[in-house]
């Protein structure tokens, strides 16, 4: 009999402890789904508004994007101790109606208050993942999208207009049954969903496009199937954006019965292009499936930290480590146990569910669009085109808009970025490859706010990477491979032209069977040419042929321009020749032919030589002076304004020599 009242006194004690426990569990303390309270309450959404959707362009930012805070809700949903890691990374919006037991419970765990404001507002749960607002830029502006939360929760559905009141900035109502955790973005307008969104809205799949393109610039929207098929049905339960390019998707084992939907989601990514033009990188973080707790897509990107819920076993939580670490090079991987009953991690509830981050209003923005991958046909230089937008407002760093590149894993070198003309967009040019060759690239920009940022964010670390194609040389015949345009100069008497046989496919020779000036008006050559082999000449393939030009002193005329060809058995070159008739002067002086004398001169001076003609003297408005004819010409210049004239001196031929000469 004692043993039987025994018995029933601990089965009692324990009846009342348990309802004790149950009374103690705080009003806010209602399951990630809907209580049975709340399943019989319709959604009202009293305090939603809708208005007309931004007319700036909209840009819904990524997670893994630069923040300037995190958002919370007390009493917490979080571990303490987590409270301590976010406000040593960024800022800390705490939304509470009892600061200070939320005050004296964040001091006594070692949070950094400095990093630290708490918002006075009304609440329903800590879900604020769900129910917090969603932030965008319209163009440069920071503003919020507020849309009708899932939940007959009205204070929780207030949550975006408590802070567009706090910020003061606008916020815009999208008429849409949504909830945050549902909702993923890579901050370049793609954004992914699973089917509930569809389900909520009348399964009006036009509309709900047409609104998240409207009032968050989401285009494409991927709206997959659910796979966990279970009660919750948010995307941040199975999968998770972890840059532009790559997405986390949970795995199961093949026992499971959902195994096939969790891969035929994963396969849909792998088969579709991100917004950089190539399929999304899609990493897989097992799960062991059933109730083993493993909630490890519900982290939290905060800047250059991860914090990661662990689960109940080691072995995945280790692999859920090495998961993110290899997806996420240069990133702090941060483990997040839970052991509070009242809040725990659940799979379908846990980190992620119950934090949001606030994007950086004055983020520094790279996008680059265009991003090089694969195998790229061959090209000279390849452009790289960036935009770099400034949301603080402040200048641009000129000198710091970069294209860092790395040719076959050697050291990066640096491209600088020039405008294009178009707005807020730069180029920089990779080059110095050959065809075959790998290249490792990123794009660096920096403000005069002291913003920086790189694209991709894991810079060289995990950088953009294509190949040069194949740069196949087709046969191209004779190439000319000095310039095209010699000059004989006083300086440079003697001009060198080259060109090659390039016929690199087919190896085939060429016969060189002429050089020869273009025959001029006095049917004198002004040139002499020198060819390095006597003509006619085979030249192989890929080999290169020289000659050189001088000028012909008897055939004088001043100032010149000539021609010279090359015939072949494959085509004519082409060569233009500008002879300065300051070679002319330096040559005929020292020449018996013709002769000016004293040049400079402080009165008179003479022209001499054997086929002399006629002198003409002008100055250097072209107005002739003086004109007279014979060898041997003594002029008398004491009249004569000092400065420079020209004198003409006509051979018996016909051909016309330009002296300068200087009157003192």
């Amino acid at each position: 009999m004692k043993r039987f009242v025994t018995i029933f006194t601990f089965v009692a004690l324990m009846a009342v402890t348990t309802v004790q426990a149950q009374e103690r569990t705080p009003d806010w303390k209602r399951w990630h789904y809907l209580s049975e309270e709340e399943m019989n309450t319709p959604v009202r959404n009293e305090n939603f508004v809708e208005t007309d959707p931004p007319t700036g362009t909209p840009r819904f930012v990524g997670e893994f994007e630069p923040m300037q805070g995190v958002m919370i809700r007390y009493p917490l949903g979080i571990p303490t101790s987590l409270v301590v890691d976010l406000a040593n990374n960024c800022h800390v919006y705490c939304v509470t109606q009892q600061q200070s037991s939320a005050q004296s419970s964040f001091q006594n765990a070692g949070v950094n208050m400095n990093n630290v404001t708490f918002i006075n507002a009304p609440t329903d749960s800590y879900w604020i993942r769900d129910y917090g607002p969603w932030y965008i830029f319209e163009d440069r502006t920071p503003a919020i999208v507020d849309n009708r939360y899932n939940r007959p929760r009205p204070n929780d559905d207030n949550m975006s207009q408590v802070f567009a009141n706090f910020w003061n900035i606008p916020m815009y109502g999208m008429n849409l049954e949504h909830t945050g955790g549902n909702m993923m973005e890579d901050g370049r307008g793609h954004g992914v969903s699973d089917e509930l969104v569809f389900q909520e809205n009348s399964n009006n799949e036009e509309n709900v496009r047409q609104k998240m393109r409207d009032y968050l610039g989401i285009d494409p929207y991927h709206v997959t199937i659910d796979p966990q098929g279970d009660y919750i049905a948010h995307v941040d339960c199975w999968g998770k954006y972890l840059a532009p390019d790559k997405i986390l998707i949970a795995q199961l084992p093949q026992s499971n019965s959902q195994y096939a939907l969790y891969e035929q989601v994963a396969n849909y990514f792998a088969t579709t292009n991100c917004c950089w033009g190539y399929p999304y990188q899609v990493y897989r973080v097992p799960e062991p499936g059933g109730y083993t707790l493993a909630p490890y897509t519900n982290s939290l990107i905060l800047n250059k930290s991860v914090y990661v819920p662990m689960g109940d076993n080691a072995s995945y939580n280790q692999g859920a480590i090495d998961v993110y670490q290899a997806a996420m090079p240069g990133y702090n991987i941060v483990p997040v146990y839970n052991n509070d009953y009242y809040i725990s991690w659940e799979n379908t509830d846990a980190l992620h569910c119950r934090t949001r981050g606030v994007m950086d209003f004055n983020m520094l923005f790279v996008d680059h669009r265009e991003v090089l991958h694969g195998e790229q046909e061959w090209q000279e230089e390849y452009p790289v085109v960036s935009k770099f937008i400034a949301y603080s407002g402040m200048d641009l760093k000129q000198d710091s808009l970069l294209v860092y590149y790395s040719i076959n894993g050697g050291e990066y070198q640096v491209a600088h970025m020039t405008a294009t003309g178009n707005p807020d967009e730069y180029v920089g040019n990779i080059t110095g490859f050959q065809g075959g060759d790998e290249i490792d690239y990123y794009v660096f920009g920096a403000d005069e706010s002291g913003h920086r940022y790189t694209q991709p964010v894991f810079a060289e670390l995990d950088p953009h990477h294509f190949t040069v194609g194949d740069h196949a040389l087709a046969d191209e015949g004779l190439v000319i491979t000095s310039s095209a345009m010699l000059e004989v100069t006083e300086e440079n008497p003697q001009a060198e032209a080259a060109f090659i046989n390039g016929n690199y496919s087919s190896m085939a020779p060429i016969e060189i069977t002429d050089i020869f000036e273009v025959e001029n008006p006095l049917g004198e050559a002004y040139l002499v040419i020198n060819p390095e082999h006597e003509l006619p000449y085979s030249l192989s393939a890929e080999e290169t042929f020289h000659f050189t030009v001088n000028p012909n002193v008897q055939a004088g005329k001043g100032t010149i321009t000539t021609f010279v060809f090359v015939e072949s058995s494959d085509e004519r070159l082409e060569f233009m020749v500008t002879i300065d008739e300051n070679v002319f002067v330096s040559v005929t002086e020292i020449s018996a032919e013709t002769k000016l004398y004293p040049n400079p001169t402080n009165g008179s001076f003479t022209v001499e030589g054997g086929n002399v003609a006629k002198v003409e003297v002008y100055n250097l408005v072209g107005q002739m002076i003086y004109a007279e004819q014979g060898q041997m010409i003594n002029i008398n210049a004491n009249d004569w304004n000092k400065g420079i004239y020209l004198v003409n001196i006509t051979m018996q031929n016909g051909a016309v020599e330009t002296k300068k000469l200087v009157v003192k």
